[in-house]
């Protein structure tokens, strides 16, 4: 009922940029928060940085100053801009999104497919 497309991984070297986006669409009738994590090999998922329907965000505190989430209400897609990238960001980078749906009540969490991210020393 819901899609999620994500875009904008790739190589980068230390100290680059990337920017990330992730579009949603299907039956949505609102969207709540939307977020992005990340897993690197070997470890958990993570939660990156989250932002609210009204614009306020949290990080994790490894991404503070460094990256910046933002989102497009009009189009259903979240932003995640990189800077000062360095090799430990390296990792596979999911979009989620919390959204109402037009026919069900209650909320419901999706998550994109998945970009990778990797950042060379």
């Amino acid at each position: 009922q819901v899609q999620l497309v994500e875009s904008g991984g790739g190589l980068v070297q230390a100290g680059g940029s990337l920017r990330l986006s992730c579009a949603a669409s299907g039956s949505i009738f609102s969207i709540d928060a939307m977020g992005w994590f990340r897993q690197a090999p070997g470890k958990q998922r993570e939660l990156v940085a989250v932002i609210s329907s009204g614009g306020s965000t949290n990080y994790a505190d490894s991404v503070k100053g460094r990256f910046t989430a933002s989102r497009d209400n009009a189009k259903n897609t979240v932003f995640l801009q990189m800077n000062s990238l360095k090799p430990e960001d390296t990792a596979v980078y999911y979009c989620n999104v919390v959204v109402r749906i037009a026919t069900m009540t209650g909320l419901y969490n999706y998550w994109g497919q998945g970009t990778q991210v990797t950042v060379s020393s």
